[in-house]
């Protein structure tokens, strides 16, 4: 007599269409976190990248001149091969530096967006809260790895604050023109714009 091992059925986690449908419509800019954070990670590392080619590839020239003033060419092959060293060390340093950018803003921007839905999730809302207190999280434990001086982290920190209080006051204006929820909104109109009523039979 054959036995059958006993197969734990996993239950179905995929999302209807519906619910597909509003978890990117209650999302922050209409992006669920999944697609929203490695999207801001890969635009980040691109900027990242083409500030550090520009930096970098300034500063590898401005270098490699310093290094060969004393000994510059005095033939037509030697300033090419002047010439082509310097491109080959152009292109190289620029390289080096826009992958170091890159992938610090790339961090920074993922470490930033992950604080920021977190904190969504914690509040139980989205808005320009979260958003600030996640970009001050990020400067400090920019400013704490660093080890900034007290002046720098002040600095740093209001960055942040600038950046946290801009980014999310742009995803509050989003969020309104489609009609979400904006947490510390409602809470003004619920406990502040509410109309005073007048008890019956008050003159």
């Amino acid at each position: 007599m054959s036995t059958t091992p006993n197969k734990k059925v996993r239950p179905e986690s995929r999302l209807t269409r519906e619910q597909y449908t509003q978890l990117w419509k209650d999302s922050r800019l209409s992006i669920p976190p999944l697609v929203r954070i490695p999207a801001a990670a890969a635009t980040a590392f691109g900027v990242g990248m083409t500030l550090g080619l520009a930096h970098g590839s300034k500063m590898a020239g401005l270098r490699f001149r310093a290094e060969h003033a004393h000994k510059l060419p005095t033939t037509t092959t030697g300033w090419y091969l002047y010439h082509k060293s310097k491109n080959y060390h152009l292109a190289l340093g620029g390289l080096k530096e826009g992958i170091k950018v890159g992938a610090r803003l790339s961090f920074l921007s993922t470490t930033m967006f992950c604080a920021e839905n977190l904190f969504d999730v914690y509040r139980g809302t989205k808005d320009l809260v979260s958003t600030v207190m996640a970009s001050l999280a990020v400067a400090g434990g920019f400013s704490l790895w660093n080890r900034f001086s007290a002046a720098e982290t002040a600095r740093t920190a209001r960055k942040g604050l600038l950046f946290g209080l801009a980014y999310g006051g742009i995803q509050d204006v989003v969020s309104l023109a489609k009609g979400r929820p904006v947490g510390y909104i409602t809470f003004i109109r619920k406990h502040i714009g509410e109309p005073t009523q007048i008890p019956d039979g008050a003159v």
